[in-house]
């Protein structure tokens, strides 16, 4: 991971920081002739780099830009990430309130229910009775599956969903892939480092939320009907929507195909002598090229490299085998 990337700024944008920062001022052909890039995606680069606070737009019927001091800059990036994050912490703690209230309130409001299976029906009839919109909080484990076969039915009948989903979630094998398929079909997908809770609205009348992680030991979630809690929730969604990155941005660069086949196998999980059987390739020949792929995206690893790629487009996910199944399983 580039070291920005925490903080919400693209690995490409970050080149394009770096860059400016060695100019002092730059246009964005020039930046553009720098990196390899196209003046249209280093100037749309260039004006988050804007929005951000890192760059400064020079006066003058030329577009033109200068870089704001590292310092001052990137702390305040850093504090403002902060803010968002510890709102999304706080809102969990008043959400915890509501909850101890409601189950002290009406029981029609909050239904308890046990076991693994009662927690997999109730994530089925959520998304079957849904009209207009499913929205999710999605991070391991998983009671059952990570897989989810009914949301490819609801998105083909009008349903819209949105997801999103906890780091941890796309390290679980094919789930990545998942998402590309469902994302493919018209689900909206972001991640969001620190999901601390499963969570799934339907129409923004019904909810699903564990109230355990450990699902090692008896499985027991809440049903929530209209109440001060379910408005919670929905606004405790909103917040982590707001705050979380898109992965399902359009690609700006394809790769060209042996580099793309690699990393899909990489994302797919085969070993470095199975990778480099299949491409022909000698395993040394191979962890280079995986080498330049990692500065080339900025990955700290290939987990890294593979999500980058998918968030950008530049690769498919694996398939999956059977019908398209959602990662967002309960």
């Amino acid at each position: 991971m580039s070291p920005l990337s925490a903080a919400g700024i693209d690995p490409f944008d970050e080149s394009v920081y770096r860059a400016i920062l060695v100019r002092h001022t730059a246009g964005p052909a020039d930046i553009a002739a720098d990196l390899g890039s196209t003046p249209e995606r280093t100037g749309r680069a260039l004006d988050r780099l804007r929005e951000n606070g890192l760059v400064g737009r020079l006066s003058g019927a030329r577009r033109r830009y200068a870089a704001i001091d590292p310092n001052g800059a990137v702390d305040a990036l850093v504090r403002a990430r902060t803010a968002e994050l510890d709102g999304v912490r706080a809102a969990a703690g008043e959400l915890s309130r509501l909850f101890a209230t409601a189950r002290q309130g009406s029981s029609e409001q909050v239904e308890v229910v046990d076991g693994s299976e009662a927690l997999g029906r109730w994530f089925v009839r959520l998304q079957q009775e849904a009209r207009s919109e499913v929205i999710t909080l999605d991070r391991p484990p998983y009671a059952l599956t990570t897989s989810n076969p009914v949301e490819s039915a609801a998105l083909s009948r009008g349903v819209r969903y949105r997801a999103v989903y906890a780091p941890e979630a796309l390290e679980w094998p094919g789930v990545l892939g998942d998402i590309r398929e469902l994302v493919a079909h018209g689900e909206h997908a972001r991640v969001l480092p620190g999901l601390r809770i499963k969570l799934a609205i339907a129409d923004r009348r019904l909810a699903l939320m564990p109230l355990s992680l450990d699902f090692a030991e008896n499985v027991r979630a809440a049903v929530i009907r209209p109440s001060a809690l379910l408005d919670g929730l929905i606004d405790y969604w909103e917040l982590c929507w707001r705050t979380a990155t898109p992965l399902d941005a359009p690609a700006d660069d394809p790769l060209g195909p042996e580099d793309r086949q690699m990393l899909t196998l990489l994302v797919s999980g085969l070993k470095d002598e199975a990778i480099a059987r299949q491409l022909g390739w000698s395993v040394r020949t191979m962890r280079r090229r995986i080498s330049r792929l990692h500065e080339q995206l900025g990955a700290a690893n290939r987990f890294q490299a593979g999500v980058i790629a998918a968030r950008r487009g530049w690769i498919e996910g694996p398939s999956s085998e059977g019908p398209v199944a959602g990662p967002a399983g309960p």
